[in-house]
């Protein structure tokens, strides 16, 4: 008994189409275009969250300054004026 040892010929496609890899090219570089975009801003964060607690601790030091020779007290951030009424008040409550 002879067998037949024909090929079988395989019709699957062995790539996807042009317009296909260009899209799925374009979706690929947009999206490692906006994780370099994340990345950027978020060092830019970092900077800003550093001098923001620089700002901060030097808030803090001048209160302490401030409280060493006026003692506790509120004062105006716009005008400069000390105002004592408040903190009496509160001491009472």
């Amino acid at each position: 008994m002879a067998k037949n040892k024909e090929k079988v010929v395989d019709l699957k496609p062995t790539s996807i189409t042009e317009d296909q890899l260009k899209s799925i090219q374009e979706v690929v570089s947009n999206i490692n275009k906006i994780h370099m975009e994340t990345g950027r801003l978020e060092a830019q964060k970092h900077v800003a969250m550093h001098s923001l607690s620089d700002q901060q601790n030097k808030l803090t030091e001048i209160q302490t300054e401030l409280q060493k020779e006026y003692g506790t007290v509120n004062i105006n951030i716009n005008s400069g004026e000390i105002n004592y009424d408040d903190v009496e008040t509160n001491k009472k409550n």
